[in-house]
């Protein structure tokens, strides 16, 4: 009878979390591995894909040159990406401050990127993120999400893509960029 009351009672604890697990999943959006973006205020939709094993995003950006504008250093760039949804190539120089530098180690050494502050539109809301910029034009994605801006979305189905449709109007929420989370 004791057994059967420990089965019955951790049966029972087992379901409630479950059940707490079902509803956190059930209040939080999914996004697949690969999702469409828009980057705004350009509204310019782009492949993105999500990579849980990047802290930082990095997004596709030509000919960066830091510069220095009142006092405060800036990054000027050109973003060419084709807009998925037109079909169209965007093709626009950027002005943005210097949010930080990020240093990257790989197999081909160390790389120093600069990072902006810009906003993506990832299902219904615009997220203020950091993106480091370097020229991607040789990868299969312009845009890459790390865990920073993962962690803001919700959940993440490593199985699927193309789970959410960027759809942020005039309304859309707006999350700004919170420097605490740069601690993580």
């Amino acid at each position: 009878m004791q057994l059967m009351g420990k089965i019955f009672v951790s049966s029972v604890v087992l379901g409630a979390f479950l059940s707490a697990s079902t509803t956190m999943a059930n209040d939080d959006q999914v996004f697949g591995w690969v999702e469409k973006a828009t980057l705004q205020p350009w509204d310019i939709e782009v492949k993105a894909k999500l990579d849980s094993g990047a802290l930082t995003s990095s997004l596709d950006a030509r000919d960066i040159e830091m510069f220095e504008q009142d006092d405060e250093e800036w990054v000027r760039f050109r973003l060419k990406l084709e807009d998925q949804a037109s079909g169209e190539v965007f093709s626009d120089q950027i002005e943005r401050p210097l949010y930080r530098e990020l240093s990257v180690r790989g197999a081909g050494g160390r790389d120093e990127r600069p990072v902006v502050l810009l906003e993506v539109c990832m299902g219904d809301t615009i997220y203020e993120e950091q993106f480091s910029l370097r020229d991607r034009e040789e990868m299969n994605y312009p845009l890459l999400l790390g865990r920073r801006t993962i962690s803001h979305l919700g959940l993440l189905d490593v199985r699927e893509t193309f789970l959410q449709e960027p759809g942020c109007g005039e309304n859309a929420e707006v999350v700004p960029h919170d420097p605490e989370d740069d601690q993580s």
